[in-house]
């Protein structure tokens, strides 16, 4: 009998082995600011949708904290920012610039973020208050850095009126968040996988220039 879960035993840590050294394992960033917390539980819904899906590694971190290594080492990276003044918050857009600054992460001049995934989330206190601005505003940062962006929870991403007419965050609007992290984890797990896990795209083959005119 002793002899039989030594043998169990074996096979549990090589098999943990292997799957801690698989090459195709997903690595999901999750970043925000929340000065009220708001942004913060919204955050915390996007990391459980995320967990939902199997083989995704999930980061959950305030901007502040966030490295280059992170950003680097991540398959997928999804941004929070409440609503400042209809577009996303100082410490959100300062993140986003630190990309560009080779003193800072030095993310944009080798094009290190390129192929992966980006999606968004926002809070905001009223209704109509910008955010759906903030959240293209983040997508957009994405793009021109050439990652893919992803929507779900909602047409954009994951949002939230946090306002005197509907304080905090309710069931619903954490179902969006958790919606969205699962939709991100799920696409990443598709192109990672599909893709052998390889971050470039492949090369596609342009005919020769005399070709063009024909």
């Amino acid at each position: 009998m002793a002899v039989v879960l030594s043998a169990v035993a074996v096979l549990l840590f090589y098999a943990s082995a292997v799957n801690a050294a698989d090459p195709t394992a997903v690595s999901v960033l999750v970043v925000y600011h929340s000065a009220s917390g708001n942004t913060e539980k919204m955050a915390e819904g996007v990391v459980d949708g995320a967990k939902a899906v199997s083989g995704v590694n999930v980061i959950l971190k305030r901007v502040a904290d966030v490295t280059v290594n992170d950003l680097a080492s991540s398959d997928a990276v999804i941004v929070g920012s409440p609503v400042y003044f209809g577009n996303m918050s100082g410490d959100i857009k300062t993140f986003f610039d630190n990309w560009g600054l080779t003193s800072k992460f030095d993310l944009f001049r080798e094009r290190k973020m390129r192929n992966k995934i980006g999606a968004a989330f926002a809070t905001g206190g009223a209704i109509s208050n910008g955010k759906e601005v903030t959240m293209l505003s983040i997508l957009a940062a994405m793009l021109v850095n050439q990652m893919i962006a992803v929507g779900g929870g909602g047409a954009f991403g994951a949002s939230a009126t946090t306002g005197p007419d509907s304080p905090g965050i309710d069931d619903k609007e954490l179902a969006e968040a958790r919606g969205l992290g699962k939709r991100v984890a799920e696409v990443t797990v598709v192109y990672k996988r599909g893709a052998g896990g390889r971050q470039a795209m492949p090369r596609v083959r342009e005919p020769a220039p005399a070709a063009r005119w024909l």
